[in-house]
């Protein structure tokens, strides 16, 4: 059997600041850039990696939701404790370094963990959790 990760789902609150940040801030490509009224779809992913992406989504966009159901994404999205995706790059430094030059909140600066990985952790403009290990 050959499956693999295509495509992971963020949601995203402000389809500019999450496009900017994956873009500017990471470096990803962006790969699709799609609307539908008010709501927009961005999909990105790392140069050299076509065939992996984040699509970053409207919470919200789901239909059959009710007000009081959209109004528990918003506020789960927005505590950034429900979402969250781990990255990885062989210099982690470095990377973080970007990544703090470029405005991110910082949630964990780079250290070693008790499970044997080097990480960081960071959240984009929707709050969403971003740990970025140190690729051996």
């Amino acid at each position: 059997m050959d499956i693999r990760i295509h495509a992971s789902f963020l949601p995203q609150l402000d389809a500019d600041a999450s496009l900017a940040f994956y873009r500017d801030v990471l470096g990803f490509e962006v790969r699709l850039d799609v609307g539908y009224g008010e709501m927009r779809w961005v999909t990105v992913g790392p140069a050299g990696q076509p065939d992996t992406s984040i699509v970053l989504f409207p919470p919200t966009a789901a239909p059959g939701l009710t007000e009081d159901e959209q109004r528990m994404l918003l506020e789960l999205v927005a505590k950034g404790t429900y979402f969250g995706v781990n990255l990885a790059t062989p210099d982690l430094d470095g990377a973080f370094a970007a990544i703090v030059a470029g405005g991110a909140d910082v949630v964990q600066e780079p250290m070693a963990q008790d499970w044997g990985v080097r990480d960081c952790a960071f959240r984009d403009p929707a709050g969403n959790l971003i740990r970025l290990q140190e690729a051996s």
